[in-house]
């Protein structure tokens, strides 16, 4: 139950969704921008939750996946690739790791880590595409991949938590109720 208020409270500050602008750049501002938005928050949770179901070190491995696609997306972004149905694809990202979570869905590693990649490489393309009117886009960059790795590890603590009696899954269910609102955001 202490796991359930925490994210909770973690969901709250997520009044204002994630790409409306930034009031500053740098490091922190990187750090800080990933809390302020429902999707970033349960997409990294769920990813992080979902990867937990694998145990051990492979759940390490799709969470580097979805790093490295975070990293790739911002590449692409940064170079000006930014389709016109980014936002309907970062959002379709968050509600398919909530029901991956709450359908407990089993994949190979490999395959797992794939999608982790995938559902990041539109995350990271927003972000990139934001990357060029910084000051200091870098340390933006450093901070908002620190600030996934924590949201994605997390994840990761809250599955192996959650994962007895399959309470990862309630978890899920919820999640994919909230990804659901993005739509209409």
């Amino acid at each position: 139950m202490k796991i359930l208020i925490a994210i909770w409270a973690m969901l709250l500050p997520a009044v204002a969704w994630a790409h409306p602008g930034h009031g500053g750049s740098g490091f922190v501002s990187g750090w800080a921008h990933p809390f302020s938005g429902l999707d970033h928050v349960l997409c990294m949770l769920a990813v992080g939750i979902w990867a937990a179901r694998n145990g051990g070190a492979k759940g390490g491995l799709v969470v580097a996946a979805f790093l490295g696609g975070m990293l790739a997306g911002g590449l692409l972004g940064l170079d000006g690739i930014l389709p016109s149905f980014l936002e309907s694809a970062v959002t379709a990202s968050v509600l398919a790791a909530a029901l991956l979570v709450a359908l407990a869905v089993r994949l190979p590693l490999p395959a797992q880590a794939g999608v982790a990649a995938f559902f990041a490489l539109w995350h990271g393309i927003a972000h990139g595409a934001e990357l060029p009117v910084m000051a200091a886009p870098f340390g933006y960059a450093c901070g908002f991949l620190a600030a996934t790795a924590l949201l994605l590890g997390s994840g990761l603590a809250m599955g192996k938590l959650l994962r007895q009696r399959e309470r990862d899954r309630w978890l899920g269910a919820g999640m994919a109720l909230l990804a659901t609102s993005l739509f209409w955001a």
